[in-house]
């Protein structure tokens, strides 16, 4: 049997590996549904298609290369490691801060697509991810790139419909907060979400940077 056809038989079970892996809590979608819920879905759209298609390109870039740079060099993900760390922990607080100011302007602003997109890259679970659909539905040898390319465009197909869910969810949420007392509330819960999703890779970093 071909390469082809075998990756054609994979197709079911990645589908539904990239649904419950992308749908799931995780950075991405506490911040999408943060972000539905204080500025909306039109204006959260480029940071929804940023996750949607960002993503994809992460899986494209590490398997077709990227990677391997990663296995010859490990304190790159360390580094990586750290620098998600401190982005998501700013980003937490960029959360905890949206709302209003007295005089009722609107503070705080959705993430653009390129800082969505640019993100994957110091996501943790975008790297488990990753790293995880790589190794289960692909394999090296004659059909590899294929395969690469048909794992992230199977992501993509995934992921939009389900990033959109999660910012359609925080829209309904921000519609029904309409005091700024308990939208301050869900945003710094959320915020504290954030950063209760990255606590066990910080705990993980410090252990192997103790060692």
């Amino acid at each position: 049997m071909s390469a082809f056809s075998i990756t054609l038989e994979a197709v079911v079970p990645l589908f539904l590996f990239a649904v419950v892996s992308t749908g799931t809590p995780g950075p991405n979608n506490v911040m999408l549904t943060a972000s539905g819920a204080n500025f909306g879905y039109r204006r959260s759209l480029p940071h929804v298609l940023g996750v949607a298609l960002g993503f994809p390109a992460m899986i494209t870039g590490v398997g077709l290369g990227l990677g391997a740079v990663f296995e010859l060099y490990p304190v790159l993900q360390q580094v990586m490691a750290g620098l998600g760390i401190c982005y998501l922990l700013y980003l937490s607080w960029r959360i905890a801060m949206t709302g209003k100011s007295e005089a009722g302007e609107k503070k705080g602003k959705p993430l653009t697509f390129l800082q969505a997109a640019l993100f994957q890259w110091i996501n943790p679970k975008a790297w488990v991810m990753a790293l995880s659909a790589l190794s289960a539905f692909t394999q090296f040898g004659q059909g590899f790139a294929f395969e690469v390319l048909l794992t992230a465009c199977v992501f993509a197909m995934a992921g939009l419909p389900l990033v959109s869910l999660w910012t359609l969810f925080g829209v309904g949420i921000g519609r029904v907060l309409t005091d700024q007392k308990r939208l301050r509330i869900f945003n710094v819960t959320m915020a504290l979400l954030l950063v209760g999703s990255i606590a066990p890779v910080a705990w993980r970093l410090a252990q192997d940077l103790a060692l």
